[in-house]
């Protein structure tokens, strides 16, 4: 084997060593040199944007992330959309991709909660206390309620169900304005498109053209959890690293500063 010195004197030109030792140096010293693709529900934008970054700067791997809802992002995954790492606004869109073995089950993990709110533009004057059969549509007018689209979206399906169990839903059935994420339904509220919306809380702290009009009991709706996994299609090592990240010490206080609650 030729040893480099310097002055060099070895078998191969000098030109040719450089090239290989540049070659070498410029290879990425693991799994880390891939870029991480997560898929994520469109309430985690704020907390994950601030937690990728310190991710990437602490492990060296770059992340690319879709936030949009859940239920549209376990339909891509499903089409095999190439997505390393999901992480779901309930549990049942994380059941729907285990039941097509489009998860690593032992990859799986509760990350972190959320609570379910009533929102008003900033400068609303709407007042309401919710309780059973609160007077939700006549604080509604002849406007609409923002929600996303409780036919499958995460917020939209709590906030029905909350409403179900307070027997209010059937008087504003008709009066809906669903949205394609719980994002989009915050923007209604916050543009003063919609004068009520419902909301998770981390979403309405993170607007300050909204304001909480009030908290939905925990018993009202199932609980909101958000499970994360590693896709089942994904070759990229450094995806199991990435969710132990996301439930460590490090990142954990970055959620709560947004208002989740840490699971795990």
């Amino acid at each position: 084997m030729c040893r480099v010195r310097f002055p060099m004197s070895c078998d191969l030109p000098v030109f040719v060593l450089l090239a290989l030792l540049s070659t070498v140096w410029s290879i990425p010293a693991s799994a880390q040199s891939q870029k991480l693709i997560v898929f994520a529900a469109a309430s985690l934008k704020d907390a994950l944007d601030e937690v990728n970054a310190v991710y990437q700067r602490e492990k060296g791997q770059e992340t690319a992330t879709s936030y949009a809802a859940s239920s549209t992002l376990a339909k891509q995954i499903e089409a095999a959309a190439p997505a390393d790492v999901f992480i779901s606004a309930d549990l049942d869109w994380m059941d729907y991709l285990a039941k097509r073995n489009s998860i690593k089950p032992q990859t799986r993990a509760n990350l972190l909660g959320n609570r379910l709110v009533l929102i008003a533009p900033a400068n609303s004057a709407v007042k309401l206390d919710i309780a059973p059969s609160f007077p939700l549509a006549r604080a509604l007018g002849n406007g609409r309620l923002a929600i996303a689209d409780p036919n499958g979206v995460p917020a939209g399906r709590y906030a029905k169900a909350a409403l179900e169990s307070l027997g209010v839903w059937s008087s504003v059935a008709n009066k809906l304005a669903p949205a394609e994420n719980v994002r989009a339904t915050l923007a209604l509220v916050s543009r003063g498109e919609a004068p009520v919306g419902i909301v998770y809380q981390t979403d309405a702290v993170a607007d300050k053209g909204v304001k909480i009009v009030g908290t939905f009991p925990d018993n009202t709706h199932p609980p909101i959890i958000y499970p994360i996994a590693v896709v089942a299609a994904s070759t990229n090592r450094g995806a199991p690293g990435y969710v132990a990240f996301l439930k460590s010490p490090t990142a954990g206080p970055i959620f709560e500063k947004q208002g989740f609650t840490v699971l795990e």
